[in-house]
Formats: C-alpha cells, structure tokens, sequence
C-alpha cells in the first residue's frame, strides 16, 4: 500500500494514512466477526470502506475522515466488544489534525500543537498549557 502511493505521487508515503489503513483493517475484520444484528452495520461498513480507500489515497481531507468517523461510531459505539479497535481509528483520525472543537494549542512565533516552553513567552504557572477535558 506504501508503495503504491509513493509511486503514483512521487512523494514519500504519509506513515498517518498507513496506520489508519491498518486501524481500519482491525475494526473491519472485528465488525465482519461480531455476530450481533446491528441496525446500521451497513453504514458502518461503507464508511469504513470509504475511510479504506482514503488512506489508501494519503488522506488529507480531514472534516471527510471525521465525518467517516462518527458514522462508523454513531453505528457500531454502543458494541464494547469492537470498542478497541474503534477506538484505534479514532486515534489515527486524530493524527490528521485532531477532530473538530479540538483545535491545536498555538505558540506564538511556532507550529500548531508545539508545547510552549519559557522562551516563548507563555505565562508563569503553565497557562499555556493544554488544560484537562471534563467536568471535574
């Protein structure tokens, strides 16, 4: 699959679109295995098909892989048997850029998501730091 990339567009394949292409794989090959009637298997299985073959194209589009994405989970999340693999694609969705609401912390003068240290201005006390999700 690597290859094929490489090939096609002259540049070095994005190892992000491998491993969600192998993320997608694990929870195909999950889904296939669960016996259960789920009511939008179908969905989840073109959705998955769909987020296949744009890794297998180095997928860019990042609001296209989310909205794969919560298809894939709005149809198979409640099945904790195929939680982890899911949950595997949601992780290599993320290394595109994050999901949408999660925009990247910025420091000034640097590259989205890069950590703020003290020559860069953040202030006293880690204020630049991401802060913990939820309500706690």
């Amino acid at each position: 699959m690597a290859e094929e990339r490489a090939d096609r567009s002259g540049e070095e394949p994005d190892p992000r679109a491998d491993e969600l292409g192998a993320a997608v794989s694990r929870l195909r090959r999950a889904l296939a295995g669960h016996p259960a009637v789920l009511p939008d298997r179908d969905v989840a299985e073109d959705e998955l098909a769909a987020l296949d073959a744009m890794a297998r194209a180095g997928a860019t589009d990042v609001s296209r892989l989310c909205r794969s994405l919560l298809l894939v989970a709005g149809a198979v999340g409640s099945v904790s048997a195929l939680a982890p693999a899911l949950g595997d694609v949601r992780a290599a969705v993320e290394r595109f850029g994050g999901l949408p609401g999660e925009a990247p912390e910025r420091v000034p003068g640097g590259e989205p998501g890069q950590v703020p240290d003290d020559a860069s201005g953040a202030a006293p006390g880690g204020a630049g730091l991401p802060r913990p999700r939820g309500g706690g």
